[in-house]
């Protein structure tokens, strides 16, 4: 089996015909660093390869599926990183690139010819919810929650999936309220495909798998393109691309700016707790204004 630092991927000992991918990184919640996205794309191609493997499962170790981009330590740092360019001017192709790579890598779970299965206990939030609903088939604990809250300020989800799942009604109050649904509410929309309590979801989420599993793999290919290319043919491509650009703009725009420079002075987590609270976040001139004040505060 194929050896990384961020996930592992094996076949089910039980059932050989379903690979097994685990996000494991349960110290920071699974998130997201610079290799997750490459070694997610290096284990769907090892699966892709093997004809012993039908259908691919995905999840996380420990408390949840996957929280996000791990931002914590580097939004509070005065550093440029991948995610905010510190530079002037900001170059939004070098960004576009940067995440745009990041997106593909994701959508190699949408892209492969075998069926793959997000199985999602605890949180599968911002961009843990893009890799979450790049997989064809959604099992969720009940209690399991998904969202992309960064939709309040400092992000857009890249994949531009939630319209394609969920519908425009119900995507743009996910996009505009930047809240998040648990299990039970994803099943009513029609997000999950199976809902079940969290001691259910491992013999849920392999109880369809097994299912899926049976089918022959030229069958599965060939089901699969079909559904595909009527996303494809919708825009799916076309949205990802506007999404991708817009989310450098959240980053760097007044409002995205102050939202670096606040986390770089109170902290990411009181940043985060401004963002999600509904308290209003300072835009335009005010946020131009506060940017100023905190930059001073931090000598730059």
């Amino acid at each position: 089996m194929p050896a990384f630092s961020t996930l592992t991927i094996e076949q089910d000992p039980q059932s050989p015909r379903v690979a097994r991918l685990l996000l494991n990184r349960p110290e920071r919640l699974n998130a997201i660093n610079d290799q997750t996205p490459r070694e997610i794309r290096a284990a769907v191609e090892w699966a892709q390869a093997s004809d012993d493997v039908h259908v691919i499962v995905v999840e996380g170790a420990g408390k949840g599926f996957c929280g996000g981009y791990d931002l914590a330590g580097t939004a509070e740092q005065n550093i440029e990183h991948p995610c905010q360019q510190e530079s002037y001017p900001w170059d939004p192709m070098v960004d576009y690139a940067y995440m745009k790579r990041n997106t593909e890598d994701f959508m190699s779970l949408w892209r492969c010819s075998k069926p793959t299965i997000a199985k999602v206990h605890g949180y599968a939030v911002a961009g843990g919810s893009d890799i979450a609903l790049s997989c064809d088939l959604l099992v969720m604990a009940k209690n399991a929650r998904i969202g992309y809250m960064p939709t309040r300020v400092w992000g857009c989800p890249t994949t531009a999936m939630w319209t394609y799942r969920l519908g425009p009604a119900r995507a743009k109050q996910l996009m505009f309220t930047g809240d998040t649904i648990d299990g039970k509410t994803a099943a009513a929309w029609g997000l999950a495909n199976e809902v079940v309590p969290s001691e259910e979801l491992e013999a849920a989420t392999l109880k369809l798998a097994n299912r899926i599993a049976g089918v022959p793999r030229s069958h599965l290919a060939m089901h699969k393109l079909v559904v595909n290319q009527v996303m494809l043919t919708m825009g799916l491509e076309q949205s990802q691309t506007m999404a991708t650009m817009f989310d450098g703009i959240t980053r760097h725009n007044p409002e995205g700016l102050w939202f670096r420079r606040y986390a770089q002075a109170e902290g990411f987590k009181a940043a985060v707790q401004w963002r999600d609270s509904g308290k209003p976040i300072p835009e335009g001139d005010e946020a131009r204004a506060l940017i100023r004040e905190l930059e001073a505060r931090q000598g730059k």
